[in-house]
Order: structure tokens, then C-alpha cells, then sequence
């Protein structure tokens, strides 16, 4: 009987975890929800586009999630949704480079060189999204990843009071696999919880300044430092030469 009731016990705790998990999983989804995009059409057009890595191939099999953000990161771009893209990602040795991965196919799809930029220090969500405003100084842009990725990389933004949104690409429906990410995804929410609420953990690296700067915008146009009132003396002479010579 003894052990009975603790079982139940055990069960009833069970029961209030779970519960408790996807009740903080939600929060997560409803306080990020009007920020996200579904339609590329319907997304205001962004100087910066951050493309969050993840790994290109997974077991030599071509990773899903890395193909639908790359190939939604050049619909934006083809689209001028976009002007530069910073690619951040881990770069854990030299033969796992996510950054220098995303740059080398968004070349390949045509994005200008100059047009991308690299953050070899994207470790994690938290890391990436923090450096996008600290390091590379900009406080407006559009996240690209898929939506269960977009709620908690917008929930760390929103901590932080970055300004951000973010465009949920597809996601491959592969049964179990799919449904292992999704419980992955839950307790990957609790911790950015802890580490903001709790123990305010900042990004491994940060550094000085490197301001990302849109090739698209042109030079500011010099003006001549010339006084005014020297050019209308000058103007003058001319007309009057002009009419001597008639």
C-alpha cells in the first residue's frame, strides 16, 4: 500500500513537470507569435537578414533544415527583402564550419561576396542573436530559421530589446525524427529561460564593433565647400565677359 501511494506520488509530480513544460513552451510561442513571418511577400524589407547555422549534412545524408534556410535566405535576397546577410554559426575546428558553409553556397546562388558577412561565433541561438546587435551593431533585422527556432531566438531578442523578426521556413516532416527536435526544442526553452531570468548568461565571445555596412547604400555626395556669395562673383564675371565679347 506504501508503495502504491508513492507511485501515485511519483505520478501526480510527473503529471505537474510535463504540464509545466509545455505550459512555459507555449508562453514561449504566444509571446513571439506576431513576429514571425510565413509569407516571404508579406515581410518588410530588412538592410540585414541573420541565417542561424545548423549542420549542412547529417550523417553524409543532406541536412533539411540547413537547405530550407538557405534556399529561403536566396528567395529574400532575389526578392530585395534583404540587402546583406550575416551567417552565424558554430566553427568548432577546421573541417566544421557552418558560417563559411552558408557563405560559400549563398555564393553559389548568386549572392554578392561583399554582401555577406560572418560570425564564426554563433555558438548558439542566445550567442548569435546577442553578437547580431553588440558586435555588428545593427538593432533591426530578420531572422531566418524555422518557426520553432524563430520563438525562442525572438524570445531571447525580445529580452534583450533588439528589434527583431523572423521568417519560419519550412520544416522537413520526417515522424519520429521530427517529434524527437520538437521534445528537444522544449527543454532547449527552459534553458535560454534559465540563462536569461536566472543566470543572465551572456554570449562566449563578444569584442569591439564590426558595423555591417549595406554596399547598396551610396557614397554621400560631396559638396563643393565653395562660399556662396564667391560663386555668385564668379557667375557674374563670366556673364559679363560673355556679353563684352558679343
Amino acid at each position: 500500500m506504501k508503495l502504491l501511494n508513492i507511485i501515485r506520488t511519483l505520478a501526480v509530480l510527473f503529471i505537474i513537470f510535463v504540464a509545466t513544460l509545455l505550459l512555459l513552451d507555449r508562453w514561449v510561442s504566444a509571446q513571439t507569435e506576431s513576429q514571425i513571418y510565413h509569407d516571404p511577400a508579406k515581410l518588410p524589407a530588412y538592410k540585414v537578414g541573420l541565417v542561424l547555422g545548423t549542420s549542412k549534412y547529417i550523417a553524409k545524408t543532406l541536412n533539411p533544415y540547413y537547405t530550407y534556410r538557405m534556399s529561403a535566405a536566396v528567395d529574400l535576397y532575389n526578392k530585395h527583402k534583404v540587402d546583406v546577410f550575416l551567417v552565424s554559426g558554430d566553427n568548432a575546428h577546421r573541417s566544421y564550419n557552418e558560417p563559411r558553409t552558408m557563405k560559400r553556397d549563398l555564393l553559389k546562388a548568386g549572392v554578392a561576396k561583399n554582401e555577406i558577412v560572418l560570425d564564426y561565433a554563433g555558438f548558439r541561438t542566445l550567442d548569435s542573436v546577442v553578437r547580431a546587435k553588440e558586435v555588428f551593431d545593427t538593432n533591426r533585422f530578420v531572422i531566418i530559421t524555422q518557426q520553432f527556432h524563430c520563438e525562442r531566438a525572438l524570445f531571447i531578442a525580445n529580452h534583450y530589446n533588439i528589434n527583431a523578426t523572423c521568417l519560419a521556413v519550412q520544416e522537413p516532416r520526417r515522424g519520429m525524427a521530427s517529434f524527437k527536435i520538437r521534445v528537444r526544442e522544449v527543454f532547449a526553452r527552459i534553458k535560454a529561460m534559465i540563462d536569461l531570468f536566472i543566470l543572465h548568461v551572456q554570449p562566449k565571445f563578444l569584442g569591439p564593433k564590426e558595423p555591417i555596412i549595406d554596399p547598396l547604400i551610396q557614397a554621400p555626395i560631396k559638396h563643393d565647400p565653395t562660399p556662396i556669395a564667391d560663386k555668385i562673383i564668379v557667375l557674374s564675371a563670366a556673364i559679363k565677359t560673355r556679353s563684352e565679347s558679343q
